[in-house]
């Protein structure tokens, strides 16, 4: 098996992480909700959809980075500056690029649902662009970038799981923390002004179980075969069927209620460990034969990330005071948001000064001031 070819699964992987987050949003109303405004009836193939969609979440992304981290320090080894260097360019530079966009580009929505004024003060406001530039809540798909930027700085930790795969369980034991010091935070300080803060930092620290357990995924994918890792398939999707009823559980309590149901703790595991047991069943079955076309799509699996907020903002406009069932808004904002986003992730990856800001090209570079400074005649 060419080189190329035994990591299509992993461009499954990270295509499908992409697509998912359009069909996670796109299935939830203009307000991030569960169509509140609709009868339970109307909910149903809404929430059935959204929770098989929602077994890639974003955590199945910072896997995959984790693990493609993991897998270039073995390949070229570097030491700890450099690594923090490259990673802060690579994330950074095109995450500052569209903060700037969203924070212009929001306005649209924002006339159009009544919150101009309030998005303005913001835009205004030092605070809130410190949200922005720090936390990523400047768009709900944001927050992503700095949370792996933040994860990135505890790498050396990971490689602890590489050589030692078994320390990949103390995901376990973060999520139990993540749990608890979110229910405390939420519920005591719910009304500060740095709660936000709080429960990122909470969510970086316990989400170093999830590079944990990607190290420890490569640590597996480099020291065994795949006659050893086919045998966990039948395990793995057992274990997966279990989390996904008890995601029909919370599903549905979301249909009945019209409330996403974060008291309900099943859920909040299956949830959490969806995206785990995904990638594990990927990476065992890397032996089989995955359609190359993956591994062309792949590539513009993070852009379609980045973008897609731009196409569902405009079916959500454009929707804005129908009369149409949800599973119709969301058929429309689906059949519209993915193949306009893909497209147009395509044609920026093909215009060599934009195509860094989908992570398809070169980042920008200053020229020197000698480049720039005619010389004098002598």
């Amino acid at each position: 098996m060419g080189q190329s070819a035994r990591f299509v699964w992993l461009d499954a992987c990270r295509l499908i992480a992409g697509v998912s987050m359009v069909g996670l949003h796109a299935t939830a109303d203009a307000n991030g909700q569960p169509w509140v405004d609709y009868d339970p009836g109307e909910r149903v193939l809404p929430m059935l959809l959204r929770a098989v969609i929602y077994t890639a979440r974003t955590e199945l992304f910072i896997v995959i980075s984790i693990f493609l981290l993991m897998m270039a320090l073995d390949r070229r080894p570097r030491g700890y500056r450099q690594t923090i260097a490259e990673q802060s360019r690579r994330l950074l530079v095109p995450f500052a690029f569209w903060v700037v966009f969203y924070a212009a580009y929001t306005l649209i929505k924002a006339d159009s649902f009544g919150y101009a004024d309030a998005w303005l003060a913001q835009l205004s406001d030092p605070a809130a662009w410190a949200g922005f530039l720090v936390l990523g809540d400047v768009k709900y798909h944001m927050h992503f970038i700095p949370t792996l930027f933040g994860l990135v700085l505890f790498y050396p930790l990971f490689r602890i799981a590489v050589a030692h795969p078994w320390t990949g369980f103390v995901v376990l034991a973060c999520l139990i923390v993540k749990r608890e010091l979110d229910v405390m935070l939420w519920s005591t300080f719910w009304s500060a002004d740095w709660l936000p803060w709080a429960v990122r930092a909470v969510k970086i620290v316990t989400y170093i179980g999830y590079g944990m357990v990607a190290a420890a995924f490569w640590g597996i994918w480099s020291r065994t075969r795949m006659e050893d890792r086919a045998p966990w398939v039948p395990l793995i999707l057992f274990v997966g069927g279990l989390m996904f009823l008890i995601k029909l559980v919370a599903t549905y309590k979301t249909v009945e209620t019209g409330a996403w149901p974060h008291s309900y703790t099943p859920g909040y595991w299956a949830d959490f460990l969806m995206p785990v047991a995904l990638f594990a069943l990927c990476l065992c079955l890397a032996h089989k034969a995955w359609p190359p076309v993956l591994s062309r799509l792949a590539p513009y699996s993070f852009g379609i990330y980045l973008c897609h907020p731009i196409f569902l903002d405009m079916a959500e406009i454009a929707l804005k005071g129908t009369d149409l069932a949800p599973m119709a808004q969301i058929g429309i904002k689906i059949g519209w948001a993915l193949p306009a986003t893909t497209l147009f992730v395509i044609v920026l990856s093909k215009l060599p000064p934009l195509a860094w800001t989908v992570g398809l090209g070169p980042l920008p570079r200053l020229r020197s001031r000698a480049a720039r400074i005619p010389q004098q005649e002598t």
